[in-house]
């Protein structure tokens, strides 16, 4: 067997692990959806804990397609994220705290990956995303505060790196933005349900349906950056290659 032929069905292989993963993500979360509409409990919580673990490892498995590795923090956002749904099911105080905390720290993870990535570079887009944000936190905590009893405090903390996820987000792509803003508005409507907001028809069904989208936004968005910043490194290898032997590099063939 050549090496060309060998390469073809690694990466042959590698894209269908990819695929099959994020088929699974898809039909995970499709059940997860169905199943909080029809009220099957079982299935829901069945398949919420698998929903994260799945983009997690298809986030993986696309990179290592693309010969490349993801973003270190990513799967660990992911699968604390994996941490604090399994812990929101067991519906009591320490758990629902431990969750929060468990998500908080995927927060940290998606903007510290924001931020190196260059999220802040535009300090003045920056400022006018940071100043629209923190005017609608500053608000709807403020909103919110008299009717969250015990837990006004860590939902005040837990939403401001929230918040930061959101403007952090904002600064990479429209597609992560788009992810930070649904995964804040996935959370508002779990603080209003605290607060015993009155409540949207579907209430549960839009909390999981904007969280699972978020996720696969900020997920996907991630790796598209980087795709996009290996295939700048490349040009700017081969432009500098060209400077250095006045030879430039050869354009692709065309049949």
């Amino acid at each position: 067997m050549s090496i060309r032929t060998t390469t073809r069905a690694v990466l042959g292989a590698r894209l269908r692990s990819a695929g099959g993963l994020l088929g699974g993500f898809a039909a995970t979360s499709a059940a997860h959806l169905g199943s909080i509409l029809s009220g099957a409990s079982v299935l829901q919580n069945a398949t919420k804990p698998a929903l994260m673990p799945l983009l997690a490892a298809h986030s993986v498995a696309a990179a290592r397609t693309a010969e490349r590795e993801a973003p270190k923090l990513l799967a660990p956002a992911l699968l604390l994220s994996a941490g604090g749904d399994v812990l929101l099911q067991l519906k009591n105080d320490p758990a629902f705290l431990a969750g929060m905390g468990s998500f908080a720290a995927a927060h940290v993870c998606y903007v510290t990956m924001f931020v190196q990535r260059g999220a802040l570079t535009d300090r003045r887009r920056a400022l006018v995303v940071a100043a629209a944000y923190a005017t609608a936190w500053v608000a709807l905590v403020g909103r919110l505060w008299p009717d969250l009893g015990d837990l006004r405090v860590p939902v005040a903390g837990y939403s401001l790196l929230l918040t930061s996820t959101a403007v952090t987000s904002a600064g990479l792509s429209w597609r992560t933005g788009l992810g930070g803003a649904l995964f804040l508005l996935s959370d508002t409507l779990i603080a209003t349900k605290l607060a015993k907001w009155r409540e949207l028809p579907g209430h549960q069904f839009w909390i999981m349906a904007t969280y699972v989208l978020a996720q696969y936004l900020l997920a996907g968005g991630l790796l598209a950056h980087e795709e996009g910043r290996a295939q700048e490194d490349g040009t700017t290898e081969w432009s500098g290659l060209a400077r250095r032997t006045g030879v430039a590099p050869l354009e692709p063939r065309t049949v």
